[in-house]
């Protein structure tokens, strides 16, 4: 998955079926023809096979390609889905004015794009991919951060994932809402309508299907920082890896 899968251990869901060799081999050829029809084609290929890898307790989804070279990982049991109308992002905890954003509120903020590799601790790189949404520094300043705040957590409409950052962190300019990835609006599959981008740190900082900012006194780790992760995933400079960095 493009930020909530970290190539860890698949999250099982009761007595699901394993999916079979004939299914893997056929998702094998749809990714190979999503590459060669073009990004419409693609695009719906990343949703069918984000949705495929969400039902595979085997993990074996997580090794197949998605539109430009995204990989697809097993977190939540569903690739969760908010329409433009319905979604909300809500901005609390130790600020002065709490707020809840629609995507369209959003969208009207000044905009930042960012182009980066992005890199998965697993391994994969994506070169040069284009975000596109509100400065996280521009929300927290529009909702007013009390004195008494070391740290941010983000909470996220699958009601599994979560992450978190510093404070300081959370400021720099490199940190985003995003909404687009490479210049079109960020699908299902990739965490849309809303995703945390992290660009300089490992992907599973990035989390998807984002609802919820809350600023508070401490940080508190996220999913994957509870497997063993680092809570400062730097690229480069955590979970034992030597990449370059994104920046």
């Amino acid at each position: 998955m493009t930020g909530t899968g970290a190539g860890g251990p698949a999250r099982g869901k009761g007595e699901e079926r394993p999916v079979g060799r004939r299914i893997i081999l056929g998702a094998l050829g749809l990714g190979a023809l999503g590459v060669a029809g073009g990004a419409a084609i693609q695009r719906g290929l990343d949703n069918t096979l984000a949705s495929v890898a969400s039902k595979d307790p085997t993990g074996l989804f997580s090794v197949l390609p998605g539109g430009g070279g995204f990989r697809f990982y097993s977190v939540a049991d569903k690739v969760p889905h908010r329409s433009a109308e319905d979604y909300r992002l809500t901005v609390d905890g130790l600020v002065d004015r709490p707020a809840s954003y629609t995507l369209a509120e959003l969208t009207a903020m000044p905009s930042t794009r960012l182009v980066r590799d992005v890199q998965c601790v697993t391994g994969w790189r994506v070169p040069e991919t284009a975000f596109t949404g509100v400065t996280l520094s521009h929300l927290l300043d529009v909702c007013g951060v009390r004195p008494e705040a070391s740290a941010v957590r983000f909470t996220c409409f699958d009601g599994v994932y979560t992450e978190s950052l510093t404070l300081d962190q959370a400021r720099r300019d490199d940190m985003l809402v995003s909404y687009e990835m490479r210049d079109e609006p960020l699908t299902a599959a990739h965490g849309g309508p809303v995703r945390l981008y992290a660009a300089p740190m490992y992907f599973y900082k990035s989390a998807k299907w984002l609802s919820g900012i809350t600023v508070t006194d401490r940080v508190q780790p996220g999913y994957w920082e509870r497997y063993g992760y680092d809570v400062d995933g730097w690229v480069g400079e955590s979970n034992g890896r030597d990449d370059e960095p994104t920046s």
